[in-house]
């Protein structure tokens, strides 16, 4: 039952990203993914989640 839950929701996402809307929001999300900035803050943020210390 569980598994069917999973993969019903699953497949709801997968159509959500092949539709217009969730091709535009992986559009935005690769866009902002390559900005120097936010790629420094998602270090930051991944380093933080892992315990170590970085100088800010």
């Amino acid at each position: 039952m569980v598994n069917q839950k999973m993969a019903n929701i699953v497949e709801r996402i997968k159509q959500y990203l092949r539709g217009p809307e969730g091709k535009r929001m992986t559009e935005k999300a690769k866009s902002m993914a390559r900005d120097p900035r936010n790629k420094e803050r998602m270090q930051r943020f991944m380093d933080r989640l892992r315990g170590h210390k970085t100088p800010r």
